[in-house]
């Protein structure tokens, strides 16, 4: 279900109703007569359903993390926060940017439109920028011919799982942020549908190498050997893009995650 949408013809259906009262159907009615329900009904919810559709639309929205794929970053039951406005004012349902302001860097945990499905949501890691040459072979991830930084720390523990998975400390432009990888999985993901710009990459039995299109971002979970990202089903548009995820607010499994993220 589109939440955005519902909550965007609740705000024209009680805003049309609120109205019609304010210059018509009010002062018709007699002085001291009760509004009838479906008068009284909307004009209660029309501020609050604005109020709503405004942050959500404009400033923050919820979400609730679905999946494993950017672990130990975010966990399976995190309700995170996402930034709408750091990457340009869109109107809202259709999405489309009406004011230009910071581009996604590297780093950068975003939410996005699936490019398959865009009814669904995705979140992953900022890997590569337009125009960027991202390698990935063997476990490792070169941009533009530069080997991406990184350290071994100490060993992630899976509850879910019960085992220990290496993990290591990813530099991006002197920001770190975690990853994990599995010793006993192959490093080679194969691509498994046809994409937009796949001509771009370059698939072989060690990994793969692409180079990101205009207006396009590649992007990978923090959890790289249980991600399905930009390496299975190709690039990120810019009009997909929803926002930065940057707060954790709650999970109810582990009281203790509230806060912010990298």
């Amino acid at each position: 279900m589109n939440f955005e949408l519902l909550l965007f013809c609740l705000l024209v259906v009680t805003g049309i109703v609120s109205g019609m009262d304010v210059i018509y159907f009010g002062k018709r009615r007699a002085a001291g007569t009760k509004e009838p329900w479906w008068i009284e009904y909307p004009k209660s919810f029309f501020p609050v359903i604005l109020i709503v559709f405004l942050l959500r639309s404009f400033v923050v929205e919820p979400f609730k993390i679905p999946s494993g794929s950017m672990i130990p970053t975010l966990l399976v039951g995190d309700f995170i926060l996402v930034n709408k406005y750091t990457y340009g004012i869109r109107l809202p349902v259709i999405n489309v940017k009406v004011i230009e302001l910071n581009s996604p860097k590297r780093g950068d945990v975003m939410v996005f439109r699936y490019p398959a499905d865009p009814t669904l949501d995705y979140i992953k890691r900022v890997v590569g920028l337009p125009g960027d040459r991202v390698e990935y072979r063997n476990k490792m991830l070169t941009i533009n011919g530069k080997p991406v930084p990184r350290r071994q720390i100490d060993d992630y523990e899976s509850r879910e799982r019960l085992q220990f998975f290496p993990r290591y400390a990813e530099n991006f432009d002197g920001a770190e942020h975690e990853i994990i990888l599995e010793k006993d999985t192959p490093g080679f993901v194969g691509r498994s549908m046809d994409f937009s710009h796949s001509e771009n990459c370059d698939y072989n039995s060690g990994g793969l190498v692409c180079t990101v299109p205009a207006g396009h971002y590649f992007v990978m979970g923090d959890n790289r050997d249980n991600s399905s990202d930009s390496r299975v089903w190709g690039f990120v548009p810019d009009e997909n893009i929803v926002g930065r995820a940057f707060f954790i607010w709650l999970n109810l499994n582990e009281l203790g995650r509230f806060g912010t993220f990298r």
